[in-house]
């Protein structure tokens, strides 16, 4: 039996691009593409790369929020993507999502104690009373008054939104949370604090987290390994040690320079990446970093790196470069 809660196989999800008169398939968006990585029991991943690289498509994939073009997903050794939708709601329970956005996440019309109280009616799970006691008891461990439960989300800050985001995905007990970027939407002053409710509540209710940021500051706080992403592939993965001490692709060491530091060293020679991530829509052949890589070779503009294990056995460090 595998040690692992989550394990993703080559997972890929691509958007069709529809046109003409018959409204045809004529290309796709090749927002995920061929994906492989596993998540441990009480682990967090953190998934890392630049704003259209394909993190948040690949966490709802994960899901099935978006269904997967290809690939497998196996949760607790069971492959969720065949699952009917009664099924997949039942392991729903387990997995759960915290959204980006604390200001559209939550519905305006809804106090927060409907917004709680949904997961449980969803799932029939209690009574009337003790849903309340559930709520009561979900936002003292977020932080947040009981009277908070009569008010809207129109009444609260943007951390305190965040917080009932929060509350909700965990009111189920879940064993594994996706959080899509739930710090980046906030003030620097709040992202701590919602970043150490997010490790007290890992340590508390044992959860695993596939935490995604496209800030490597955030994501060194939090996690225990590190995927970096680029334009729907995994370019690097490894602990979150060996990552930062390690470096090993470019485009990993070039956002590890971009993190700001407190005393600005002048004699650092720092990795600059140039232009922007191209098309999902048109990826470069041969390793889609090669047109922005400073160390790219002819053989990068036509051969496609593979992601290869450049390390032991016992602590791997997976890099996808002809260079590295």
């Amino acid at each position: 039996m595998s040690t692992n809660l989550l394990e993703i196989k080559d997972l890929k999800k691509h958007f069709p691009i529809k046109g003409g008169f018959l409204g045809r398939t004529i290309n796709k968006v090749y927002a995920v593409d061929g994906v492989s990585f596993n998540v441990k029991p009480g682990e967090t991943v953190g998934l890392v790369g630049e704003s259209g690289c394909g993190k948040s498509t690949l966490g709802r994939a994960i899901l099935r929020l978006h269904e997967p073009t290809s690939g497998s997903v196996k949760f607790e050794g069971q492959e969720i993507t065949g699952l009917d939708v009664s099924e997949m709601r039942k392991l729903r329970r387990d997995m759960q999502i915290i959204f980006q956005d604390p200001f559209s996440s939550l519905n305006p019309r809804m106090n927060v104690r409907g917004i709680l109280a949904e997961p449980f009616k969803i799932h029939n799970m209690g009574t009337k009373t003790e849903i309340n006691k559930k709520i009561d008891d979900l936002l003292e461990v977020v932080g947040l008054p009981n009277e908070a439960a009569d008010r809207y989300p129109h009444e609260f800050s943007g951390g305190q939104r965040q917080r009932i985001g929060i509350a909700r995905s965990i009111a189920l007990n879940p064993k594994l949370i996706i959080a899509d970027e739930p710090v980046s939407a906030l003030d620097v002053s709040i992202q701590s604090q919602i970043l150490n409710l997010l490790t007290d509540l890992r340590s508390k209710m044992g959860l695993s987290y596939i935490f995604i940021a496209h800030d490597l500051a955030v994501i060194e706080h939090i996690s225990d390994s590190v995927a970096v992403m680029y334009l729907g592939k995994i370019v690097e993965y490894a602990s979150g040690d060996d990552l930062y001490a390690k470096p090993t692709h470019p485009y990993t060491r070039a956002l590890i320079d971009a993190i700001p530091e407190p005393v600005i060293n002048r004699n650092k020679k720092r990795e600059i990446l140039i232009g922007d991530v191209p098309s999902p829509i048109h990826p470069p052949s041969g390793c889609h970093f090669h047109p922005r890589c400073p160390i790219a070779t002819e053989k990068c503009k036509s051969v496609r790196p593979e992601l290869t294990n450049r390390a032991s056995v016992a602590k791997p460090h997976w890099v996808s470069c002809h260079n590295a």
